[in-house]
């Protein structure tokens, strides 16, 4: 049976990024940069792992030269390589603090997402929203706008109240909720600065009942604002070259607890990637007939994410609300048009508007839209494909995925990036932050 673990643990294999040292001064012996799909590659100076925030800053104020924060390497945009040393936050883990009055939380920037559920839910709190996969460390999420779903909902970074920040050249700057750099800072592809610290905004712990079901993709697009609606976090999964997609719903109650099914074997996910794709369409249009609705209950943190298992690369853009369905209705004609072989299915998904200065969902409520290519195969046909249909339609990049805008479009599609850009320049005229492909995103020499 085809189930939403089935589909999602297929597409992701755990990586831990283990090229961190164990003290500020970089390691004398270097091995290449490998992003998690090993699609992005780098020979870096160095590696430079600080203690303590006042580590950091005394290592930047003490030298020179290009830098680049990295996390979990989970990006499959450049925004890491660098012939510069990289800075690894993997000593700055864990939780720091609690201000339980107004349920905030302040974790180091290098701590994995998959790490806050369980102490946040022991302090009585619980993050209000949390993305697909929670493999990434919090510096990397915010620094790329990264989302789960809920048309009530915002992004990781719209529920910052605060942060710590070292600039490249070694300053400390608090910033706090009503701070006048906050929203640039909140979502900064890392070209402000590194995230030391960061402070959520939180709840009280919940519990999520999650129901999946298949049903016509048309059928869901058409029900999608009332789906959204009904559920606090709704997503489909359409499945490429079908009339299908998988639906995922998630809703707080206080039911006990009801793990979820173990999934099957995956040879029907096996078989349908062995169908020519030309036959490919009848075989899922009969296999999504015999699926049966599944139900669960979890903790939020563990019911919001996923473990995948198999590598790839991904695209993404964020559109207006109201042009979605369209969007990806034409995106799925062109794949199949051109008889694309793409097996792992799109995802469709909604996030409330915030006011971050470069978060995708700045300004309105949009949904996003991402394709996936598995690891080791040519991504280029398919993403050069649809991405002119995202620009179509107003899109804007997931700065963590692979995309081609430079400096022109994306002045285009944010507002506040002149400001933004402007920013950059006073808190490191040098742009010793910068690697090439920041470069192209700015408009400045790298």
């Amino acid at each position: 049976m085809i189930t939403r673990r089935r589909l999602l643990a297929s597409s992701l294999l755990p990586f831990v990024f283990a090229g961190g040292t164990k003290a500020a001064a970089a390691s004398a012996t270097q091995a290449p940069w490998l992003n998690w799909s090993g699609y992005l590659r780098a020979e870096p100076a160095g590696r430079v792992a600080p203690g303590s925030t006042e580590e950091l800053a005394a290592w930047l104020a003490e030298t020179s030269g290009k830098v680049r924060p990295v996390g979990s390497a989970h990006s499959f945009s450049p925004l890491v390589p660098t012939k510069g040393h990289l800075l690894v936050l993997d000593r700055l883990s864990g939780l720091d603090s609690l201000l339980a009055a107004s349920s905030e939380a302040v974790f180091h920037a290098g701590t994995r997402l998959s790490d806050t559920g369980q102490p946040l839910w022991q302090a009585g709190q619980a993050m209000f929203n949390l993305p697909d996969i929670d493999r990434q460390t919090i510096a990397g999420a915010l620094a790329t706008s990264t989302h789960g779903t809920g048309a009530r909902l915002q992004s990781l970074s719209g529920y910052v109240s605060g942060l710590e920040l070292v600039t490249a050249s070694g300053e400390i700057l608090v910033l706090d909720a009503g701070h006048e750099f906050l929203p640039a800072a909140a979502v900064s592809l890392g070209a402000l600065g590194v995230i030391t610290k960061a402070t959520f905004r939180n709840r009280t712990p919940f519990r999520v009942r999650t129901r999946t079901w298949v049903e016509e993709t048309t059928t869901i697009l058409d029900k999608f604002d009332q789906y959204s609606r009904e559920w606090q976090h709704f997503e489909m999964m359409p499945l490429l070259h079908s009339d299908y997609a998988l639906a995922i719903a998630h809703q707080e109650t206080e039911a006990e607890l009801q793990p979820p099914a173990e999934p099957d074997d995956d040879s029907l996910l096996t078989l349908i990637g062995a169908t020519p794709v030309p036959l490919r369409g009848a075989l899922i249009n009969s296999l999504a007939q015999t699926v049966e609705p599944t139900e669960s209950v979890q903790r939020s943190y563990e019911a919001l994410t996923n473990v995948r298992m198999t590598r790839f690369n991904e695209m993404e853009y964020s559109v207006p609300a109201d042009v979605g369905a369209d969007c990806l209705l034409e995106v799925m004609r062109a794949v199949a048009e051109n008889a694309v072989d793409v097996v792992i299915p799109l995802e469709y998904r909604i996030i409330d508007a915030d006011d971050t200065w470069l978060s995708m969902f700045t300004g309105s409520p949009r949904v996003s839209i991402s394709v996936h290519r598995l690891a080791g195969e040519d991504f280029n046909p398919l993403f050069n494909l649809v991405e002119p249909i995202f620009w179509k339609y107003g899109g804007r990049p997931h700065w963590g995925k692979w995309h081609s805008l430079g400096h022109s479009e994306l002045r285009a599609l944010y507002p506040k990036f002149d400001d933004f850009t402007r920013l950059r320049q006073e808190l490191d005229p040098a742009g010793r932050l910068l690697n090439p492909h920041l470069a192209k995103l700015f408009g400045v020499e790298a």
